[in-house]
């Protein structure tokens, strides 16, 4: 039987805030993607170099460099590994966000692997210990559980009782509790007015809700709810294909098993860090699913009475986020060239679907000048994320892909080509507008990294040829 009242701190690693963590993604992946592979013992070097750039200058030590590079891009984001011919790779997750640059589906996939215990903290003591008091729990998953169960019985859960029926409690942790019982107790402590709460003696609030917001923030990072400034906790209905696919692992074991390894041993513990450390490199089974629609992002949490919402497709692909961003780029042009002169809205072109042109769209410069009528080419690159960038920020930094193509256009057009940068947040839809790409390049105020080779190779390349016959 569920006993709410057995509580226990299960920490996680101390990240940075949502919008730290939002604008820190592109950064590592750039890094590590430029550095990796790399032996073990230029990694931290090579890293720590790439990234104090992007840090102010109080912030360019050694311990807050090994910290992103260590504890958050590493333990906690899973976006490198080690390997046994003793160099660091890139890990599929970080991989794959360089291709769609869908920063909540980047989270989801950390969310849907994340279990207590894993190898993000000290083997020999804090795991050690969570093998010991037998935890064994996917925190999400139960929780996005329990919060579909909440929904559809019209009861509103607030982030305290999240934190203390839930991410803080013993039963649950060790897989004991079910949600249905967690739920009964909430709803039975609702009608008799009893508030609960995480209470350590002699500790400050920040030391009993640290894990707790540090998870919460995962979750919304992730797109699967919302907070209100009530502090309830509210799912986001345009995601529910995604949140019945973590809640069907509610009460299934963690994929990993941590109990397998002698961590009583030098290496066991060695053997469970290294197998950890890959095995939450890689993507899960099931990430294709995790793709955030651009709707999904706009939630009103004002309308949580609504049980029928659409449920977009969550297997959109990358064409699918391009058209999204070029629709809203197109809208938005004609509405800009018409009310500079509505003669010139009809030379305003949708052209994505058109190969080889190295732009997504044909507009006009549309602004008092001699170069009013002249054509603007514009490319469009979308993105998604949690928060907008702070385009006021000197050392944020983001990144995109450019085929050979559209940096062909770019040169060519000079001043008259544009990349429109779309940004899908949960505020709404931000256009960050980007002139005269080729010359930008050329001054160092953009940076190209080649990341395809063309390879082309005629007969006197051949050294032999061998014939398999089947």
């Amino acid at each position: 039987m569920y006993d709410h009242t057995k509580q226990y701190r299960c920490t996680i690693i101390r990240g940075k805030s949502q919008k730290e963590m939002d604008d820190f993604l592109p950064v590592y992946a750039k890094v590590i993607d430029e550095i990796c592979p790399c032996s073990v013992d230029d990694f931290e070097v090579l890293f720590n170099n790439a990234f104090k750039k992007y840090l102010p200058e109080s912030d360019r030590i050694k311990k807050t460099m090994d910290n992103h590079r260590t504890e958050i891009s590493g333990k906690l984001f899973g976006m490198y590994y080690h390997a046994e011919d003793g160099k660091v790779y890139i890990s599929e997750r970080t991989q794959k966000f360089l291709q769609d640059f869908d920063q909540p589906a980047f989270f989801k996939d950390i969310c849907y692997k994340m279990q207590f215990p894993n190898g993000s903290q000290k083997v020999g003591t804090t795991v050690q210990q969570r093998v010991n008091d037998k935890i064994c729990i996917r925190p999400y998953a139960f929780l996005l559980k329990l919060l579909l169960i909440a929904r559809k019985a019209n009861i509103d859960i607030t982030k305290r009782e999240v934190g203390y029926y839930v991410l803080n409690s013993l039963d649950v942790l060790q897989g004991k509790a079910s949600p249905y019982e967690v739920i009964e107790q909430i709803e039975k402590d609702k009608k008799n007015n009893i508030e609960r709460t995480i209470h350590t003696a002699g500790k400050a609030s920040s030391y009993n809700w640290q894990h707790i917001n540090e998870q919460m923030n995962y979750l919304e990072l992730a797109n699967l709810i919302r907070i209100t400034d009530d502090k309830r906790v509210i799912l986001n209905t345009n995601e529910l294909e995604t949140i019945e696919l973590f809640a069907k692992k509610y009460d299934q074991k963690p994929d990993f098993n941590v109990y397998s390894y002698n961590l009583g041993t030098i290496d066991g513990r060695k053997d469970f860090q290294f197998d950890w450390d890959y095995y939450f490199s890689k993507i899960s089974d099931i990430a294709k699913n995790f793709t955030t629609p651009a709707v999904a992002l706009t939630f009103d949490e004002d309308r949580t009475d609504d049980k029928t919402t659409n449920r977009p497709n969550n297997t959109q692909n990358l064409t699918a986020l391009g058209d999204e961003g070029e629709s809203v780029v197109y809208e938005y042009e004609k509405s800009r060239v018409s009310a500079f002169n509505k003669r010139l809205v009809n030379k305003v072109l949708a052209l994505g679907k058109t190969k080889g042109l190295g732009y997504d769209i044909q507009s006009v410069i549309a602004e008092p000048g001699d170069f009013a009528e002249f054509v603007k080419y514009i490319e469009v690159k979308s993105t998604k994320r949690y928060t907008c960038p702070n385009v006021n920020d000197s050392l944020w930094l983001d990144t995109l892909n450019m085929t050979r193509n559209e940096w062909v256009a770019a040169q060519q057009h000079g001043k008259f080509y544009y990349i429109y940068r779309v940004y899908f947040t949960r505020n709404g839809i931000y256009i960050f507008v980007i002139a005269n790409v080729a010359d930008k390049i050329n001054n160092g105020l953009m940076m190209s990294v080649p990341i395809t080779y063309r390879i082309d190779f005629s007969n006197t390349s051949v050294d032999n040829v061998i014939n398999i016959n089947i």
